[in-house]
Protein backbone atom coordinates (compact mmCIF):
# COMPACT_ATOMS: atom_id res chain seq x y z
CA UNK A 1 0.00 0.00 0.00
CA UNK A 2 1.28 3.55 -1.21
CA UNK A 3 -0.44 6.64 0.73
CA UNK A 4 0.10 9.97 -1.80
CA UNK A 5 0.01 13.07 0.55
CA UNK A 6 -1.04 16.60 -1.01
CA UNK A 7 -2.38 14.60 -4.01
CA UNK A 8 -4.11 17.87 -6.20
CA UNK A 9 -0.74 19.31 -5.71
CA UNK A 10 1.81 20.44 -8.44
CA UNK A 11 3.65 17.12 -7.58
CA UNK A 12 1.37 14.43 -5.88
CA UNK A 13 -1.10 15.19 -9.17
CA UNK A 14 1.23 14.07 -11.56
CA UNK A 15 2.76 11.67 -9.29
CA UNK A 16 -0.64 9.94 -8.90
CA UNK A 17 -1.09 10.00 -12.48
CA UNK A 18 2.14 8.02 -13.51
CA UNK A 19 1.52 5.53 -10.37
CA UNK A 20 -2.68 4.94 -9.89
CA UNK A 21 -3.41 2.38 -12.59
CA UNK A 22 -0.43 0.38 -12.10
CA UNK A 23 -0.84 -2.66 -9.68
CA UNK A 24 -0.14 -1.20 -6.24
CA UNK A 25 -2.75 -0.54 -3.78
CA UNK A 26 -3.12 3.39 -3.49
CA UNK A 27 -4.54 5.48 -0.72
CA UNK A 28 -4.76 9.46 -0.83
CA UNK A 29 -5.43 11.84 1.60
CA UNK A 30 -7.32 14.89 0.82
CA UNK A 31 -9.37 17.56 1.81
CA UNK A 32 -11.66 17.51 -0.45
CA UNK A 33 -11.87 14.52 -2.63
CA UNK A 34 -13.61 16.27 -5.54
CA UNK A 35 -11.56 17.87 -6.97
CA UNK A 36 -9.50 14.23 -7.62
CA UNK A 37 -9.66 13.05 -11.39
CA UNK A 38 -12.37 10.50 -11.99
CA UNK A 39 -10.30 7.85 -12.36
CA UNK A 40 -8.39 8.28 -9.15
CA UNK A 41 -11.60 8.38 -7.35
CA UNK A 42 -12.17 5.10 -9.47
CA UNK A 43 -8.90 3.35 -8.67
CA UNK A 44 -7.62 4.92 -4.88
CA UNK A 45 -8.71 4.83 -1.47
CA UNK A 46 -9.32 7.76 -0.23
CA UNK A 47 -9.18 9.15 3.29
CA UNK A 48 -10.33 12.88 3.76
CA UNK A 49 -8.63 15.07 5.82
CA UNK A 50 -5.90 17.04 5.93
CA UNK A 51 -2.68 14.97 6.40
CA UNK A 52 -1.48 17.57 9.10
CA UNK A 53 -4.20 16.10 11.26
CA UNK A 54 -3.36 13.30 13.63
CA UNK A 55 -6.18 11.03 13.71
CA UNK A 56 -6.21 11.50 9.80
CA UNK A 57 -2.65 10.09 9.29
CA UNK A 58 -3.39 7.40 12.16
CA UNK A 59 -5.92 6.37 9.67
CA UNK A 60 -4.31 6.86 6.33
CA UNK A 61 -0.92 4.77 7.46
CA UNK A 62 -2.76 2.32 8.80
CA UNK A 63 -1.36 -0.87 6.64
CA UNK A 64 0.74 0.87 5.06
CA UNK A 65 4.36 0.10 3.66
CA UNK A 66 5.25 3.28 1.78
CA UNK A 67 4.14 7.40 2.18
CA UNK A 68 5.06 10.47 -0.16
CA UNK A 69 5.09 13.01 2.17
CA UNK A 70 5.16 16.87 0.97
CA UNK A 71 4.58 20.11 3.54
CA UNK A 72 2.92 22.79 1.69
CA UNK A 73 4.28 26.72 2.23
CA UNK A 74 2.16 28.71 4.61
CA UNK A 75 3.14 32.32 3.60
CA UNK A 76 0.76 33.55 6.68
CA UNK A 77 2.38 31.01 8.71
CA UNK A 78 3.70 33.06 11.95
CA UNK A 79 6.80 30.59 12.49
CA UNK A 80 7.94 28.89 9.24
CA UNK A 81 10.19 26.23 10.79
CA UNK A 82 7.18 25.39 13.34
CA UNK A 83 4.34 25.16 10.30
CA UNK A 84 6.91 22.13 8.40
CA UNK A 85 7.90 20.51 12.02
CA UNK A 86 4.33 20.83 13.45
CA UNK A 87 2.72 19.67 10.34
CA UNK A 88 4.82 16.58 10.03
CA UNK A 89 4.89 15.52 13.77
CA UNK A 90 1.88 13.69 13.19
CA UNK A 91 3.21 11.63 10.57
CA UNK A 92 6.42 10.78 12.23
CA UNK A 93 3.90 9.46 15.18
CA UNK A 94 1.39 7.53 12.61
CA UNK A 95 4.81 5.88 11.10
CA UNK A 96 6.38 4.61 13.88
CA UNK A 97 3.05 3.22 15.03
CA UNK A 98 1.86 1.70 12.10
CA UNK A 99 5.96 0.28 10.66
CA UNK A 100 5.60 1.99 7.77
CA UNK A 101 8.65 1.05 5.62
CA UNK A 102 9.65 3.85 3.60
CA UNK A 103 8.89 7.07 2.97
CA UNK A 104 9.72 9.75 0.30
CA UNK A 105 9.80 13.29 0.60
CA UNK A 106 10.10 16.07 -1.03
CA UNK A 107 12.77 18.34 0.47
CA UNK A 108 15.22 20.88 -1.08
CA UNK A 109 18.25 21.48 -3.00
CA UNK A 110 21.36 23.42 -1.16
CA UNK A 111 24.76 22.88 1.00
CA UNK A 112 25.23 24.83 4.41
CA UNK A 113 21.58 25.67 4.19
CA UNK A 114 20.83 23.91 7.42
CA UNK A 115 20.16 27.40 9.43
CA UNK A 116 19.43 30.75 8.22
CA UNK A 117 18.20 30.41 4.64
CA UNK A 118 14.53 30.59 5.41
CA UNK A 119 12.17 27.54 3.64
CA UNK A 120 15.45 26.14 2.82
CA UNK A 121 16.42 24.98 6.10
CA UNK A 122 12.73 24.42 7.39
CA UNK A 123 12.81 21.95 4.82
CA UNK A 124 15.98 20.27 6.04
CA UNK A 125 14.63 20.45 9.74
CA UNK A 126 11.68 18.40 7.91
CA UNK A 127 14.20 15.77 6.61
CA UNK A 128 16.05 15.30 10.11
CA UNK A 129 12.92 14.54 11.62
CA UNK A 130 11.61 12.24 9.34
CA UNK A 131 14.79 10.47 9.36
CA UNK A 132 14.59 10.36 13.38
CA UNK A 133 11.94 7.73 13.06
CA UNK A 134 14.08 5.37 11.88
CA UNK A 135 12.14 4.82 8.23
CA UNK A 136 13.75 3.99 5.28
CA UNK A 137 13.48 7.92 3.62
CA UNK A 138 14.63 9.47 0.31
CA UNK A 139 14.78 13.30 0.63
CA UNK A 140 13.96 14.56 -2.70
CA UNK A 141 15.99 17.73 -3.63
CA UNK A 142 14.85 19.95 -6.25
CA UNK A 143 16.23 23.72 -6.71
CA UNK A 144 13.66 26.37 -7.99
CA UNK A 145 10.90 24.67 -9.55
CA UNK A 146 10.20 26.05 -13.29
CA UNK A 147 6.38 26.40 -12.52
CA UNK A 148 7.02 29.12 -10.08
CA UNK A 149 7.23 31.48 -13.20
CA UNK A 150 3.74 30.30 -14.39
CA UNK A 151 2.79 32.73 -11.02
CA UNK A 152 3.96 35.36 -13.32
CA UNK A 153 2.37 35.17 -16.46
CA UNK A 154 0.19 38.22 -16.58
CA UNK A 155 3.24 40.32 -16.44
CA UNK A 156 5.17 38.09 -18.77
CA UNK A 157 2.09 38.13 -21.39
CA UNK A 158 1.49 41.90 -20.71
CA UNK A 159 4.97 43.96 -20.26
CA UNK A 160 7.19 40.87 -21.24
CA UNK A 161 9.09 41.09 -17.88
CA UNK A 162 9.23 39.02 -15.03
CA UNK A 163 11.26 39.80 -11.93
CA UNK A 164 13.38 38.02 -10.05
CA UNK A 165 15.42 38.90 -6.36
CA UNK A 166 18.65 37.21 -8.29
CA UNK A 167 21.21 39.28 -10.34
CA UNK A 168 20.31 38.42 -13.87
CA UNK A 169 23.50 36.85 -14.88
CA UNK A 170 23.28 34.34 -11.95
CA UNK A 171 23.06 30.24 -13.03
CA UNK A 172 20.05 29.54 -11.09
CA UNK A 173 19.41 25.68 -11.00
CA UNK A 174 15.81 24.90 -11.90
CA UNK A 175 13.91 21.31 -12.37
CA UNK A 176 10.13 20.68 -13.84
CA UNK A 177 7.80 19.23 -11.49
CA UNK A 178 7.35 16.40 -13.91
CA UNK A 179 10.80 15.50 -13.54
CA UNK A 180 10.36 15.26 -9.56
CA UNK A 181 7.13 13.70 -9.59
CA UNK A 182 8.52 11.11 -12.10
CA UNK A 183 12.06 10.08 -9.66
CA UNK A 184 8.85 9.64 -6.68
CA UNK A 185 7.34 7.16 -8.72
CA UNK A 186 10.55 5.55 -9.38
CA UNK A 187 11.29 5.34 -5.54
CA UNK A 188 8.03 4.08 -4.57
CA UNK A 189 8.20 1.53 -7.30
CA UNK A 190 11.32 0.04 -5.54
CA UNK A 191 11.11 -1.85 -2.47
CA UNK A 192 15.00 -2.73 -1.86
CA UNK A 193 16.34 0.83 -0.68
CA UNK A 194 17.23 1.79 3.01
CA UNK A 195 18.71 4.07 5.24
CA UNK A 196 18.22 7.51 5.02
CA UNK A 197 19.72 9.38 1.79
CA UNK A 198 19.24 12.94 -0.06
CA UNK A 199 18.45 12.53 -3.45
CA UNK A 200 19.23 15.71 -5.90
CA UNK A 201 16.56 16.43 -8.36
CA UNK A 202 17.78 18.59 -11.08
CA UNK A 203 16.74 19.95 -14.84
CA UNK A 204 19.55 19.29 -17.60
CA UNK A 205 20.00 22.88 -18.35
CA UNK A 206 22.68 25.52 -16.22
CA UNK A 207 21.20 29.19 -17.38
CA UNK A 208 21.77 32.25 -16.62
CA UNK A 209 17.84 34.49 -15.51
CA UNK A 210 19.26 36.55 -18.85
CA UNK A 211 19.92 33.35 -20.92
CA UNK A 212 16.52 32.12 -19.45
CA UNK A 213 14.66 35.37 -20.83
CA UNK A 214 16.15 35.15 -23.79
CA UNK A 215 14.65 31.30 -24.23
CA UNK A 216 11.12 32.09 -23.48
CA UNK A 217 11.72 35.14 -25.78
CA UNK A 218 12.32 32.64 -28.54
CA UNK A 219 9.31 29.77 -27.77
CA UNK A 220 7.08 32.81 -27.07
CA UNK A 221 8.06 35.02 -30.00
CA UNK A 222 8.13 38.28 -27.89
CA UNK A 223 10.54 40.25 -25.98
CA UNK A 224 11.09 39.00 -22.46
CA UNK A 225 13.00 40.47 -19.69
CA UNK A 226 13.92 39.38 -16.77
CA UNK A 227 13.53 42.31 -14.03
CA UNK A 228 16.21 42.20 -10.96
CA UNK A 229 15.29 43.23 -7.61
CA UNK A 230 16.38 43.27 -4.45
CA UNK A 231 15.87 41.06 -1.85
CA UNK A 232 14.58 43.63 0.66
CA UNK A 233 12.14 44.68 -2.10
CA UNK A 234 11.48 41.13 -2.61
CA UNK A 235 10.55 40.98 1.68
CA UNK A 236 8.09 44.03 1.24
CA UNK A 237 6.64 42.99 -2.08
CA UNK A 238 5.53 39.64 -0.12
CA UNK A 239 4.23 41.52 2.78
CA UNK A 240 2.19 43.65 0.49
CA UNK A 241 0.60 40.01 -0.51
CA UNK A 242 -0.50 38.65 2.78
CA UNK A 243 2.91 37.11 4.20
CA UNK A 244 3.46 37.09 7.90
CA UNK A 245 6.57 38.72 8.62
CA UNK A 246 8.22 35.63 9.75
CA UNK A 247 7.26 33.93 5.81
CA UNK A 248 8.43 37.04 4.20
CA UNK A 249 11.73 37.20 5.88
CA UNK A 250 12.47 33.62 5.27
CA UNK A 251 11.70 34.34 1.76
CA UNK A 252 14.28 36.69 2.19
CA UNK A 253 16.71 34.51 3.52
CA UNK A 254 16.23 31.66 0.93
CA UNK A 255 16.61 34.22 -1.87
CA UNK A 256 20.03 35.17 -0.19
CA UNK A 257 21.20 31.68 0.12
CA UNK A 258 20.11 31.00 -3.68
CA UNK A 259 22.51 33.90 -4.28
CA UNK A 260 25.44 33.14 -2.33
CA UNK A 261 25.73 29.39 -4.35
CA UNK A 262 23.38 27.19 -1.71
CA UNK A 263 22.43 25.44 -5.38
CA UNK A 264 25.99 25.71 -7.10
CA UNK A 265 28.05 22.26 -5.45
CA UNK A 266 25.33 19.76 -6.29
CA UNK A 267 24.13 21.45 -9.76
CA UNK A 268 27.74 20.36 -11.04
CA UNK A 269 27.84 16.79 -9.45
CA UNK A 270 24.24 16.28 -9.63
CA UNK A 271 22.75 13.47 -12.06
CA UNK A 272 19.84 15.58 -14.22
CA UNK A 273 16.17 15.09 -15.16
CA UNK A 274 14.96 14.72 -18.76
CA UNK A 275 12.95 18.18 -18.57
CA UNK A 276 15.19 20.88 -20.24
CA UNK A 277 13.93 24.78 -19.72
CA UNK A 278 13.27 25.46 -23.51
CA UNK A 279 11.03 21.92 -23.59
CA UNK A 280 9.16 23.13 -20.31
CA UNK A 281 8.41 26.88 -21.95
CA UNK A 282 6.97 24.97 -25.12
CA UNK A 283 4.88 22.66 -23.57
CA UNK A 284 3.68 24.16 -20.13
CA UNK A 285 4.83 28.27 -20.38
CA UNK A 286 3.34 28.78 -23.51
CA UNK A 287 0.24 27.64 -23.11
CA UNK A 288 -0.21 29.71 -20.15
CA UNK A 289 0.70 33.07 -21.60
CA UNK A 290 -1.04 32.71 -25.02
CA UNK A 291 -3.91 30.58 -24.15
Amino acid sequence: MIVITTPTGSIGRQLLAGIVDGEEAIRVIARDPSQLPERVRERAEIVTGSHTDRDVVMKAFEGADRVFWVVPPDHRAADVEAHYLDSTRPACEAIEAHGVKQVVGVSTLGVGIEKNAGHLSAARATDELIAGTGVAYRSLRPPTFMENLLRQVEGIRDQGTFFMPHPADRVLANVATRDIAAKAAELLRDHSWTGYEGVPVIGPDALTLDEMAGIMSEVLARPVRVQSIPVEAHRQNMLRRGASEDAAQCLADMATAQNNGAYDEEQRTARPGPTGFRQWCEEVLKPAVLG
